[in-house]
């Protein structure tokens, strides 16, 4: 049997996926079968195990794959001169463009992490990434001038997760929900946390203070 180019077993890497997205939705994660989502991805067993030896090892596939569409999108927010619009499209794309299935899943993934330890090790691994992806740009900010949260930055991000996940979950489970008349409203309050600050070019932020003080120090 000749091998697969590196494109093609991408490809078919990539439909096993999606097919397994569409089956956890559907039915739940012990509903599910290796034999549904072969069905689902126009597979056999056998192609399918060349991939993905479990339901775990899907859902690991499944939540890398997000991760990495998140570090993506994130590197992009953390260099936008505007953070706050850059906020508010992430949002977009997360809460409003995004299918509703997506969220589903990770609703589902979150209900059967407090079941199966397995689960619970993936989907809070891509949790904590996202968590000190923000801590990490709030830090930065901060130590900028950019902005100066009313609150401490880690009491901050959790404040945050509770706005994202509300919007999330909303979404998952309204068919109604109109998430896209709302993250205006969270995004402003976001902002009154951050507390972003006019840039002025007499006023040294942290991080410059830090970069001359060993000058200063040399020159005492």
């Amino acid at each position: 049997m000749p091998k697969l180019r590196p494109d093609t077993q991408r490809a078919r890497r990539e439909n096993i996926l999606d097919a397994a997205l569409t089956c956890f939705t559907r039915g739940g994660f012990h509903a599910t079968t290796m034999q549904m989502i072969c069905q689902e991805a126009g597979v056999s067993p056998g192609a399918l195990y060349v991939y993905f030896d479990s339901k775990e090892a899907l859902i690991a596939g499944l939540c890398e794959r997000d991760r990495a569409e998140f570090a993506e999108r994130f590197a992009a927010l953390a260099q936008a001169p505007d953070f706050l619009e850059a906020l508010g499209q992430l949002g977009q794309h997360y809460f409003v463009d995004e299918p509703a299935e997506k969220q589903r899943f990770a609703v589902e993934m979150g209900i059967e992490s407090t079941r199966n330890p397995r689960i619970a090790e993936i989907f809070m691994s891509v949790d904590r990434f996202c968590n000190d992806s923000f801590e990490a740009l709030f830090l930065r900010l901060e130590a900028e001038g950019r902005i100066a949260p009313i609150v401490d930055i880690p009491t901050l991000v959790k404040v945050f997760n509770v706005f994202g996940d509300g919007m999330f979950w909303r979404r998952a489970i309204d068919p109604d929900a109109d998430i896209a008349a709302v993250l205006p409203i969270v995004v402003n309050l976001v902002s009154g946390l951050l507390n972003p600050q006019k840039p002025s070019p007499k006023r040294e932020t942290k991080a410059q203070s830090k970069l001359k003080s060993p000058i200063r120090e040399a020159r005492q």
